[in-house]
Parts: C-alpha cells; structure tokens; sequence
C-alpha cells in the first residue's frame, strides 16, 4: 500500500477507493483448466436475445442487456418473449436429463429406499388429545390424526393428499386446532407463491366452514375461547403488513384491523408464549425490530409494546408466571436473557437474568412451567441448557463429540420431558425425550433407513481451516471408511453464509448415494452464518460480505492441501443465498470446481437491491446495503455480484434451478444468471437451467417429487465426475 495511505481514516480509505474505482465490462481473462465434458447435446443451447438497457447511479452506468427478462406485469409473468425463453431452457434442460433417465431412476430409487413408505410421526400431547401425522404408503403428503386421552378413537383431522388433488404444488403451513378442540385452522400454498389461504373446519361435525380467507403469510393463532383467530395479510409485493382479526361465521370483509406496519423494510410474525397467555406480534427487519403482546382473552385490547424500534435491537418473547423472559442483543452481541413483569413490560423495566457471554452464544429462550430453556452455541456446537427459576441449571449430555441439537415439539406449557431433536453427519435424525425427574435421555425414535445404513461405515470430523485473515473456519466433513486422504477421491462442497443462519452438522439420506460412490461431503461454516457467535454473522454481511467468499474458497484450498481432494475435483452446491455464494465463488475461481449447482440462485444482487418495488428489497437493505442512497454500497455490492462480475472466461459445467412463483429469488435471477453465462464464457463445458412453471422457491413440494429434483441435480454432479452408475 501507498504509505501516504497509512496513517488515512478507514473512512478517508473507503473515499479514496471509491474515487478512483472504475466499473468497467469485464475483461477478457485466460482460463487453461480443462474440465470433463458432460454428454454432449444434438441442438445448440438458448441464446437469450440482447436489448440495449443502461442506467446511470452515483456516475456509475449500469448496462445490463438481460434486462428484459423480468416480466414488467410480475407478479403475473405473461410476456411472451420470456416464457418462450423459459420453455426454451427448460427443453434443452430435457434433452439433457432424458438420455441421463437411467442415472436418474437409479438415484431415485436409492433416495426412495431410505424413505419410510408409511412414516409417521412420534406422537404428541396436546389439551386433552394426542396427535400425530404419517404419509401413507406411496403418497406425497401428510395425513393429520387425533384422539383423546381420554378414550376413544383415533380420527384424521386433515388429509394433504386429498386437498392437493388436482395440483401441481400443494404446501401447508400451520395445522391450528382451537383451544376448545373444535375447529381446526389449516393454511395452505398451491402455486408456491407462498401466499397462503385459511380454512376451517369443524371437528366435531367433519363439517368444511365458509371461512375462507386469501392471501395471507400462513401464520395464524387463536383467541383464548375460540371464537376468532388472528392473521397476516401480505401485500401484492408479498410483505407480511396487516394482522387481522377473523370471527368464526363472518365474512372476511367485517375482519377487525389490529395492527399494521408501513415500513417497507419490516415483515410481521404472530407467535403465542409458551404459557399461552398472549399472542405475539413481531414486526423487524433482518437486524432489529420490535414485539408487541396482546392477552390471548382479550383481542379488543390494545397491543403493548415491549421495546421500540428506536433501539435497533434484535429480541424474542417468551412467557410464564407473570414474567416475560426476552432474548435480546441489546447489552451483548451474543444475547443475554432478561426478564420483566407482564403488567409493567417497557424497555425501562428489563433486569438481566443471564448476562451475555464471548463465549456462550444465545440462540434461543423457551419458558416452560417448571423451567427455562437455553438453546445454545459453545466453540459452533449446539447445547441445550436447562434454568431452574431458583437459578439452579445444567446442560443435557450427548453421546457424540460433533452434532446438531434443539428442542423439537414441545406443545404443553407443563410436561415432565423435553422433546429433542438430534442428529449428526452420521446418525440419522433422532427423537429424544429427555426425562426430567431422572435426568436421562429417552429413544422415542430415530430415522429408519429401509434399505439398511450402517453407521459404523462412515467418518465424521471436525477440520479448522485458516482463512487468508487468520480466523480460523470450521469445516464438517463425513465420509465412508476406507477413505484415502490422498487427494484422489471426488468431493461434495456445500455452504450457505448468509442473514445469520448456521448449517449444522446433520444427517442426509440422499449424500448417502454420492459417500457411497466415493465422495467426501463437506459443509463450509463460512462467515456471514452465526456457528461461532453472532460476530461471525456480522463479519460476513455489508461491507464485510467478501469474508463469506474468501473462507469458502479457503476451506478449498485447505481441505486440497490436506489431501482430501484436488483441484478441480470438487463440486459445489447451494441454495438462495447460497447460491450467491456459488455464483461469487464460480466467477472468482472458477478453477476450483469441477461442477456447480445453483439453486434459485440470488445472483443479481446489484440490480435487486437497486429495485425498492421488489417485496424483499427495502428488508434485504441492512443485510446487503442500499445501492440506491449510497455510493459505498453501490461499489461494495457491484465488486461482487455474481450476474455483474461474469467474464470472459473458462467455466465449470452449471446447472441452474428456478422457480417462476418465487417470491424471494425472482425468476429472473437464475434466468439472467444462465443467458449472461452463455454470452459470456469461453468454453464448451454444459451450462442447462431448469425452470419449475408450477412452483416457487422450494421446488417441488411432495416428498417423492422432490427426490426426482434431487436425482436430477446428483445426476448431473455425478456424471461432472465421469461416474454413470
């Protein structure tokens, strides 16, 4: 560095390089790496057409000739120059995939084998009846079943697979039974735009009710006698704005307003305490918002706010004995517990139960009648820490060294065990029920793979990579025994990196196929996740978001030096904002990676960020900057987009995922992404994109379908490896 530079401000610094920054085409690099080509294809790939759109912000132009590929008239998408573009994608997609059917069944196949083909749920205790759910064999959804504890028998109160008759995509939400145990409130998505209807039905007569309310969030919660329910209105941008109140046998137009929020960058939560005592309304961006309560009897009261916005605060509310108990980063980046009196609840009054801690991250506060429960990160692992309310505590013993715990369904405010979930990249997902009077760990269930899995036959480890800073990076890696470190064997490299969201250690049915076949799978806890504290989460966002990229490329050229892989042998996946990652990480080094999976891909960051009309864009704001007022974010954000920083280079084989209901990552990113990418790179290696017409941002939405997804994107990686079989 210039040494007249040195002694300058970081604020003095950032001005200095965004004088003399210059935003330019990319240039045309050499790229010598040679990948395995994957089938060749009869027909040429799409050629999305060029139309000249330029935009000018803070002396920056922004060209972009792809523009055109968002439909103006979204959320409807009717243009037909980018359906036919679509259809043309999604059959050069088939004349891919067909010839690969063989693959493609036979991982099905595989995947399906470890399905149960009735599974069901551990039962559950809840008002006087249990419940449980379970597919029936050969069907894509869940049936819905109760009975009373006191006697009777068992009924089904709700069967997904007749309501998702006749539909491409059916998704349910929230299963709701009235606190009287007569009605049952469901709330469902049958297009994937995640803009969910409500209906009712009574439980007693088996009678559908003319309820029906439309476009709504799919969170709802009932009032203490029955009588209404409360809901999120979303509006035609899909921002979670209105909470209503519904009265049973009223039409939806009579529905009581209760509260809005006008801030473009907040969404609405509804939530109930644990004691089910007050409903919860949580209004917030990403970063930091505000609670309001409002008594369960009592929906005509006015709601009481806990704590302001003002305070740029993230918390949560939980309830018991008169006291509400708040997790809150006001006073520590990795959360303290505080508690209040539920009559005198403001900011002023809070009193610190448990002080946030270095090296204890707080994730999660749960009140139940006899205890509070502290969820937990220590050295990116997670622990479960049980809180007498005389103060005396202790944490839940689990019989591995490396694995992911929390609490699981745990319905009844008093019950003598907590229900957990448990799991590692090694064992299959577990249900415990942990035994309060005897402190002991209870088997209720653990996954049953049908066609046979043998722990023993697979290694996990915990690895710490350095990243080019000095922070060290955890990896979890798992592989079959026999394993070679010597660098010969294929690799599965996964991460996501992003709003605070760790990845955590679990099992995968489907990685079975590709440990099986050889592979080692990987995840990378890249900064911009929360697995060593919330400080990692805010090193890896705004101006910080390259940490998230470098660490990814970083564990790479780690896990390469230490012989579990080579160059150019490992491929990579990941989804959303993950793939952002993909994308950064493909266009910085696309040397690395032997094949790349996106799925509904967030590439276009610059652009998306640039659009305040998009629902999720003044809420994305604090996470990635705002473009639009800032000159520094504008810079910060086009060094790295993914869509704004393809070049002229030589790239891996690509598939791309998308989904034209998608509310969170548009359509038009993924499709952008793959008409850029062919302009632009200078090999012949397969680039195909698959576009789901019928579904939004989670693909396909029942349990088999979604395998065929799967052995669709593992075809596609395995035969990136030359392997056929």
């Amino acid at each position: 560095m210039n040494k007249a530079l040195l002694g300058l401000s970081l604020s003095a610094l950032l001005l200095f390089w965004l004088v003399n920054l210059e935003l330019k085409e990319p240039k045309v690099l050499s790229n010598t790496v040679t990948f395995p080509r994957l089938p060749a294809l009869n027909s040429q790939a799409p050629k999305a057409l060029q139309r000249n759109y330029t935009n000018t912000y803070h002396g920056f132009e922004l060209s972009d000739p792809f523009h055109w590929l968002k439909d103006p008239s979204y959320p409807k998408v009717d243009d037909k120059d980018v359906i036919a573009y679509l259809e043309q994608e999604n059959d050069y997609f088939a004349q891919f995939i067909e010839p690969q059917q063989p693959l493609v069944e036979r991982l099905y196949q595989e995947f399906k084998g470890r399905e149960q083909p009735q599974e069901t749920s551990v039962p559950w205790v809840k008002n006087g009846y249990e419940y449980r759910w379970y597919f029936p064999e050969g069907k894509e959804y869940k049936v819905w079943l109760r009975k009373p504890l006191a006697g009777g028998d068992e009924v089904v109160i709700l069967d997904e697979n007749i309501q998702a008759q006749g539909k491409k995509f059916y998704s349910v939400a929230s299963v709701s039974v009235s606190p009287d145990n007569q009605y049952l409130a469901w709330s469902f998505d049958d297009d994937g735009s995640e803009r969910f209807s409500i209906r009712v039905k009574n439980l007693l007569s088996g009678e559908l009710q003319a309820d029906k309310i439309e476009q709504t969030s799919g969170e709802l919660v009932w009032s203490a006698d029955s009588q209404q329910f409360l809901y999120t209105l979303v509006s035609d941008e899909w921002r979670p704005y209105l909470v209503k109140a519904h009265t049973l046998g009223q039409a939806d137009a009579t529905d009581v307003s209760i509260y809005e929020e006008k801030d473009s960058g907040f969404f609405i939560h509804l939530g109930k305490t644990s004691s089910g005592q007050y409903v919860l309304i949580a209004t917030g961006s990403h970063t930091f918002g505000e609670v309001y309560t409002l008594p369960s009897g009592d929906f005509a009261a006015k709601p009481q706010l806990l704590a302001g916005r003002d305070i740029k605060m993230e918390y949560d509310v939980d309830h018991a004995h008169g006291q509400f108990f708040i997790r809150s980063n006001d006073q520590h980046k990795n959360f303290r517990v505080a508690t209040v009196a539920d009559l005198a609840p403001t900011y002023d009054n809070w009193r610190t139960l448990i002080a946030g801690s270095d090296s204890h991250y707080i994730t999660g506060v749960t009140a139940f009648a006899e205890q509070l429960v502290i969820e937990e990160k220590v050295n990116g692992l997670e622990q479960i820490r049980l809180r007498a309310y005389d103060g005396a505590e202790y944490t839940i013993e689990f019989p591995e060294a490396v694995y992911s715990a929390g609490l699981g369904n745990n319905p009844e405010f008093s019950q003598p065990h907590l229900r957990i979930s448990y799991e590692s990249m090694v064992s299959p997902h577990t249900v415990y029920d942990y035994q309060l009077a005897s402190k002991k760990l209870l088997l209720r269930k653990q996954q049953d793979i049908p066609s046979g899995y043998d722990a023993s036959q697979y290694q996990t480890e915990r690895l710490w990579a350095t990243a080019r800073d000095g922070m060290k990076v955890p990896i979890s890696i798992v592989y079959k025994k026999g394993f070679k470190q010597d660098g010969s064997q294929p690799m599965h490299l996964y991460a996501y990196g992003a709003y605070g969201m760790g990845m955590t250690p679990e099992f995968s049915k489907v990685n079975l196929s590709l440990l099986d076949r050889g592979f080692s799978y990987a995840i990378a806890h890249v900064r911009g996740g929360d697995e060593l504290g919330y400080q990692w989460y805010l090193d890896g966002k705004l101006d910080k978001r390259s940490n998230t990229f470098n660490d990814f490329i970083d564990v790479a050229e780690f896990l390469i030096k230490q012989g579990y892989v080579s160059q150019g042998n490992i491929s990579i996946s990941g989804r959303s904002a993950g793939g952002e990652l993909m994308g950064a990480v493909t266009v910085q080094r696309p040397d690395l990676w032997r094949s790349v999976i996106l799925g509904v891909p967030f590439v276009d960051v610059l652009n998306t960020m640039l659009d305040d009309s998009l629902p999720l864009t003044p809420i994305e704001w604090p996470e990635w900057g705002n473009p639009i007022t800032s000159k520094a974010d504008y810079a910060t954000i086009a060094s790295y987009s993914p869509y704004d920083n393809i070049a002229k280079v030589a790239y891996p084989p690509m598939m791309v995922t998308g989904g034209i209901n998608d509310p969170r990552v548009t359509y038009w990113e993924p499709a952008k992404w793959t008409a850029k990418m062919r302009a632009y790179k200078t090999d012949n290696n397969l680039l195909v994109m698959r576009m789901h017409m019928g579904a939004g941002h989670f693909s396909s939405s029942g349990r088999y379908a979604r395998l065929k997804d799967d052995a669709q994107e593992f075809a596609f990686m395995l035969l990136a490896h030359g392997i056929h079989d």
